[in-house]
Order: C-alpha cells, then structure tokens, then sequence
C-alpha cells in the first residue's frame, strides 16, 4: 500500500531534502554575488574610478536594463518552448553559468582606467550590456526551477525562505565584503562602521526567513507582509531623523540597529518570490500550462524595472541636486586594480556555487507546450492574470525602494564630510524615497487575492484534470 507521501508525491505535492533545498539555494548564493555587485558598486565604480560622467553613468544603466527588459521575454519564451537534456531549467545553469563567469571578470578590467575618456564609455556600454544579458540566462531558469521541484505549499515557502536565506548571505558578503575587500587590496585602513552599515540591513533576513512558517501561521500572509513594512518605515524615519538634525557618528548604535529596521521592512522584496509560484498555479488552472519561466521571465522584467529606474534616476538627480561622484570624497578606494580582483574573486566563487545548484536541484514537474508560446500569449496571460500584475507591480516598487539607495549607504555614515547639498541628496535617497515606496508597496499587498486555501483548491484540481 502506498504512503501518505507516496500519494502526496504522486500528485505533485513532493516533501524535499534539505540537501535538496540548501542545493537550490545555492543558486541564488551565487548570483548575488554578481548581482549584489553590480546594484551597489557599478555606479560608484563607473562615476570614481573610471570618472565617466553621472548623466552618461545613468542613460547607460538605464538603457541596458531596459534592453534586458526585452530581452527577457524573449529568453523565457526561448525556455518553456525547449526540455534540453540536461534539465528543463537547470541546465541553463551550466550553459549560462559560465559565459557569465568571464563577463563578471571582465566587468571591471585595471586597464580600462588608463584609456580615454570616449573608450571607456563603449567598454563600460559593452561589457554591462553583455554580463546583463547572460546573467537573465541563468536567472530567468532558476527561479524555475522552483516551481518544478513540488506544488506543496509549505514546500514552496521553505524553499523560498532557503533561497533568500542564500542570497541575503551573498548580499552581505559583498555588501560588507567589497569594501573590506578594497581596503585590504590596497593596504588601507578598514572602515568598519561603513562597512557594518551597508550590509547589516541583511540581517534580520537569517532571523525572519527561518522563521517564516510559524511568522506565516501567526500573522496571516498579508499581516506578516504589513508588518515588516511598518518596521521598515520607522527604521528609515529614524535615519532621516539622526541624518537631519544630529551628527551619525555620534549615533552610531542607533543608526545601526535602525538601518536593521530598515532591512526588515525591505525584507518583502524577497518574500515576493513566494508569490511567484501562485501565480504560475493561477495561470496553469486557467489555461492547462505551466509556463514557469515565462512567468518568471515577466517577473524578471518587473524587478528589472525597479532596478532600471533607481540605476537611473540616482546618479542623475543626485547630479542635479549639487553632488558630484567624481569629485567629492570618495566613500571606498579608488585603485583600479583592487576593484578587478574583488569582482573576480566573487564571480569565481558564484560559478561554484553554480554548479552545485546544478548537482542539487530536482525537477519533478515540469511541462513543454505542445506548440510554441508566443510573445501574444505572453501578452495575453499578463492582462488576464490580476494576481500576476500585482505582484509584478510589487516587484518594481519595492526593489525600486531596495536600489535606489544601495549606492548611496556608502556616503551616509561620512554626512558630515559633504556639504549641505550633498547631505539632503544623501538623505533623500536613503531615507524619504524608499519610505514612500514601502507606503505603496503596502497598499499593493492589500489588493492582492490569492489565498493559501485557494491555491490548495486550485492544485488539487489541476491534478484531477491530467489523471482523467
């Protein structure tokens, strides 16, 4: 007689490993290390040690994110219409791992300092173009991967909290890590506080994520979502607060266990994959489908958008505003080579975690259309899916929140060394922007429908549909 797992197994509810789990974590370990670079330290890396002006800085990042944003339709599309044989999704992370590798290693070249001014411009255009362009290879399948590996609930929400868990680890390491990194490249002191600054937001990912079931079980879904934000809003009304009207230094416990609140109620933007895989569910019961990565492709689009408009409107309204990357005090060293060897080494270190995501990962549910999905199709499933454009919205207006301010952290524990432009630009982006974005995001979470007994209903009749 066949178990209770057996049974749930056998209808697409798989119970996984935690060598499974941890497995696919590794994955998103490994492209923030990558991505965490690029959000936090492209833009202070192109305006001070390449000193390419601010406004070009931004119309380059924008407009390679929005060509990605094109792109990655195209690479979803490309997907879900394919089963390699290697993995429907995981194979992605062999063939695009390591293309992505070298590009990372090439994003930040020691030679590239020494050459003029209008060629520094076309390697920085290239080389972003490129590494974004591979790095949707990976990432679009990845998150995939996910909704192959079980349709259980409870399964999807620890594998989402193991997979944020992951890549919040790579978010501190090079948050905190690449500062450090710079400084022992140049045989320069360490800035601790700068340092613990920028990463310590990442914190209460290891405590709440864990956590998540229980969280989950207490406050509901969406009291959880509600909470974090209201923690995160106090956390950045109490920078603003020390930042305005009294010295950082001279508050540095507070400013720290504040920029932890801050952290909290930033914390949503990982929680949102969760939702990623509901609204798969929602787009399968309605159409007989799975288009994983296509939805993950749209998903992809949306958190590049947030990224895309914070890459741009950065650099270019704090240059309107009166600072100047290039020539006031930089936040971290500006030696070319040191930048280079910090890149490399993360991106090295990403390719084997890569791989081990590749090892770990196991797709029981997988689906190929039996004719192609087209680009209308695509189009189609967004405007009937209101589940999937609420939590594509989310996505761009919380990882707007998220990225708007990554760069400029570095300058806020030294205000006091910038003028009093400078400072109210600092504040403007670390503060009071992301806290009106974290208000929004909330409203977005209240209009959002999916129910955890919904989706059960919805999974079990899907199963019924493909036993008849």
């Amino acid at each position: 007689m066949a178990t209770e797992n057996q049974t749930q197994e056998a209808t697409g509810f798989y119970k996984l490993s935690w060598l499974q789990r941890i497995g696919f974590g590794s994955g998103d370990l490994a492209q923030n290390l990558i991505f965490q670079t690029v959000a936090t330290y492209l833009m202070i890396y192109l305006t001070t040690v390449l000193k390419i002006n601010a406004a070009f800085v931004s119309g380059l990042i924008l407009t390679v994110r929005l060509v990605d944003c094109f792109w990655s339709p195209v690479v979803g599309r490309y997907i879900d219409n394919r089963n390699p044989k290697l993995g429907k999704y995981r194979a992605y992370l062999l063939y695009g791992g390591i293309p992505l590798t070298v590009a990372a290693c090439l994003l930040m070249l020691p030679q590239a300092a020494e050459w003029s001014m209008p060629m520094k411009m076309v390697y920085a255009a290239l080389s972003y173009t490129v590494l974004s362009m591979i790095y949707s290879v990976v990432n679009i399948p990845y998150g995939s991967i996910m909704a192959s590996m079980t349709r259980d609930n409870d399964e999807v929400l620890i594998l989402t909290s193991t997979r944020m868990v992951c890549a919040n680890i790579g978010q501190i390491v090079v948050q905190a890590g690449f500062p450090i990194g710079l400084a022992m490249c140049v045989h320069a002191a360490i800035d601790w506080n700068q340092a613990t600054f920028m990463a310590i937001g990442t914190i209460p990912a290891f405590i709440i994520l864990p956590s998540l079931p229980a969280l989950k079980k207490w406050l509901g879904k969406k009291g959880l979502y509600y909470t974090l934000l209201a923690v995160g809003l106090v956390g950045f009304a109490i920078l603003f607060t020390i930042g305005k009207f009294f010295d950082v230094a001279s508050y540095n416990t507070i400013v720290q266990i504040a920029k932890i609140m801050t952290g909290v109620g930033l914390l949503v933007g990982s929680l949102m994959w969760a939702l990623v895989p509901e609204v798969i569910t929602e787009a399968e019961y309605r159409t007989g489908n799975r288009p994983a990565a296509t939805v993950n492709a749209l998903a992809g689009v949306a958190f590049k958008a947030g990224f895309s408009i914070a890459g741009w409107i950065t650099p270019l309204v704090m240059g309107w505003i009166g600072f100047n990357f290039a020539s006031e005090e930089s936040a971290l060293a500006t030696d070319p080579n040191a930048w280079f060897t910090v890149t490399s080494v993360f991106a090295l270190v990403g390719f084997v975690l890569l791989m081990l995501c590749f090892a770990g990962c196991k797709e029981n549910i997988t689906t190929t259309p039996e004719k192609p999905v087209s680009f209308g199709e695509m189009w189609q499933e967004f405007k009937a899916n209101k589940s999937l454009q609420l939590v594509l919205s989310i996505f761009v207006v919380v990882f707007l929140a998220s990225f708007i301010s990554a760069p400029v952290n570095a300058y806020y524990v030294k205000l006091a060394n910038y003028s009093e432009i400078a400072q109210n630009a600092i504040l403007v982006f670390t503060c009071i922007i992301p806290a009106i974005l974290l208000v929004i995001v909330g409203f977005l979470v209240y209009r959002y429908p999916l129910t955890d007994e919904r989706l059960d209903e919805m999974n079990k009749e899907i199963e019924a549909r493909s036993k008849k």
